[in-house]
């Protein structure tokens, strides 16, 4: 008996002792398996991250942004389209065609680029002048000046030359110092007085007995006409073969031309107002 408790007071067997009995394993119930109720197999990592993305979750500036890369997608693609087709249409086109538009590309560049010049040079003389309006007054007053020595209402000078005819047997009539201020005008005469009587567009002369009158003025030899002008032309037009001084020599009247640098035509004429016409522009 000793023998029987020196056993039990072995470790293993007091460990024995303290555990509990085994529970008896109960009977399944009716439609259930021997592991328990039935829960189905786990899921795999692959299902768990189906099931997250489908379906999909967007917010709405998601949405926002995703038509925004379709669009912009969408545009690219014609653009491209576009190119490829135009691409297309130049290289199945004839030699002949690709120089035409060619031609009109450079015409057309020619063109763009005289109208950037003519621009340019316009935007420097805006920028050069200080006062726009001050220099329009001064364009103005120039072309007055001008208009004024045309109309005989201002006087001139410049480069021309003086035209000087001697009538001693009074031969010379009005017609033919008419011809002669009329080939001067020809050569390009610009202001023209005749024994102090300004020349205008709308002088006329008469014949007055031995004498002649411009424009109701009376005038005797010797005829001394002061004209302003490019002498080199002058002077030639006057002796050409059966021109102006030819035609005096033969009425037995002397022709003198004197080149200068300087001829003043101060004869004025007073300005007259029409009585019909009137500028058109508005």
């Amino acid at each position: 008996m000793n023998e029987m408790t020196h056993q039990d007071e072995l470790p293993e067997n007091r460990l024995r002792k303290e555990l509990p009995a085994e529970v008896p394993a109960q009977p399944a119930a009716p439609g259930q398996g021997a592991a328990g109720p039935s829960a189905g197999p786990a899921p795999t990592g692959r299902q768990r991250l189906a099931k997250g993305l489908w379906p999909p979750r967007f917010t709405r500036a998601q949405l926002v942004v995703a038509l925004l890369l379709f669009g912009l997608g969408f545009g690219l693609a014609i653009q491209v389209a576009s190119n490829s087709d135009s691409d297309s249409a130049l290289r199945g086109a004839r030699q002949e065609d690709l120089v035409r538009i060619l031609d009109e590309l450079d015409n057309r560049t020619q063109r763009l680029e005289d109208e950037k010049q003519g621009l340019d040079k316009q935007r420097q003389e805006l920028e050069n002048s200080s006062d726009q309006a001050e220099e329009a007054r001064k364009q103005t007053a120039e072309k007055e000046k001008q208009l004024g020595v045309l109309a005989g209402t201002v006087a001139a000078q410049g480069p021309g030359i003086t035209v000087t005819i001697e009538d001693t047997k009074g031969t010379v009539q009005a017609d033919m110092l008419l011809d002669a201020i009329q080939e001067l005008r020809a050569a390009g005469a610009e202001a023209m007085q005749v024994n102090g009587v300004r020349v205008v567009a709308g002088t006329y002369l008469t014949d007055s007995g031995k004498s002649v009158e411009v424009d109701g003025n009376k005038i005797n030899a010797p005829y001394r006409f002061q004209v302003i002008g490019k002498p080199q032309d002058l002077e030639p037009a006057l002796n050409i073969p059966g021109g102006v001084v030819q035609t005096f020599e033969k009425e037995q009247a002397t022709v003198t031309v004197d080149r200068s640098d300087k001829i003043v035509v101060d004869a004025l004429r007073a300005a007259k107002q029409p009585d019909y016409a009137r500028s058109s522009s508005q």
